[in-house]
């Protein structure tokens, strides 16, 4: 029988020693923030700014959403709204960034009343492409060619995310509550001006998008994240940045009232990534300010994106 090796007291506490100092170093780490509005050629933005930007904000996963194809007709407004009217990367230049680059993952996208949108669309799906959007298209919420992409979102278990812009893009948020009532198995996320201007009961006209001052508990998003679990709400872009900041002590409610439908996202075309020049650090802050607690910190920042885009 071979003995076993002798250890020495000073090995011994040597090594529990390190141990000990390296719980809390681990403890440490930062929590995981799921961004999930990103875009590819942003404004030209370059991809290495975008990989930097995503990393000084402390984001560990980014969804990278690509632009449809580059056509002239009227839902891009006869061109003036390819690229997501942002210059922004299509398809393949969102998943290049992302299969190089294990912190992003990407969307797929079509111009939504193409002849062969689902089938475009179809192909980056089965690719590993992990939501379809961004919708941001000239066309009724509830066309039959927008129900057409909303099919394939129930046919691959993704969420579609869509723009909603008064008078310009995904067109008629007073009808959407059919669409959520039509697709309870897909999972829908808002998001843009009149998406969040209608949080407010008070809100009477929609040509303004950016609205401010105190919010009325009701409007039309208010009550469908309430009476839809299958709808979410993308905090990013300066509407969303506008709903936080525009009434906190409103703020504070809805978060609380709305804590598992809601999701962090930037949307922004900067190369900072930090303090107030950057829409998605500012977000970020508010959100944490704004919470009420770690728990609907968590929700926001990281756990409902998680389990919506199955990452």
């Amino acid at each position: 029988m071979i003995a076993a090796p002798r250890v020495s007291r000073r090995h011994f506490f040597l090594t529990t020693g390190l141990a000990a100092l390296a719980a809390p170093l681990r403890a440490a780490e930062p929590e995981p923030v799921i961004d999930i509005h990103q875009h590819t050629n942003y404004l030209a933005r370059a991809d290495e700014d975008l990989i930097a930007h995503q990393r000084t904000m402390g984001v560990t996963t980014t969804v990278l959403l690509p632009a449809g194809s580059v056509v002239v007709r009227p839902s891009t407004h006869e061109g003036k709204s390819n690229g997501l009217a942002a210059r922004a990367g299509g398809n393949d230049s969102v998943m290049k960034v992302a299969k190089e680059n294990p912190q992003f993952v990407f969307g797929a996208n079509e111009v939504t009343d193409l002849d062969g949108a689902p089938t475009e669309i179809e192909r980056y799906l089965r690719l590993g492409a992990k939501v379809i959007g961004e919708q941001k298209f000239g066309v009724e919420c509830d066309s039959p060619e927008s129900e057409r992409i909303y099919a394939l979102a129930e046919k691959f278990g993704v969420p579609v995310l869509l723009h909603f812009q008064h008078g310009t893009y995904n067109l008629g948020i007073e009808r959407f509550h059919t669409v959520l009532a039509k697709f309870p198995k897909v999972n829908f996320i808002g998001h843009a001006q009149t998406f969040w201007a209608n949080i407010d009961a008070a809100y009477a006209d929609q040509k303004v998008l950016y609205p401010k001052g105190p919010v009325t508990p009701g409007g039309i998003t208010d009550r469908l994240l309430s009476e839809f679990p299958n709808l979410y709400g993308d905090l990013s872009a300066g509407s969303g940045l506008g709903s936080l900041t525009r009434d906190e002590e409103h703020t504070r409610g809805f978060l609380a009232r709305h804590q598992d439908q809601l999701m962090f996202g930037s949307d922004c075309a900067d190369a900072v990534g930090s303090s107030k020049e950057c829409t998605g650090a500012s977000i970020l802050e508010a959100v944490r300010r704004l919470a009420g607690s770690k728990q609907i910190e968590r929700k926001i920042l990281f756990e409902n994106a998680r389990r919506v885009f199955r990452l």
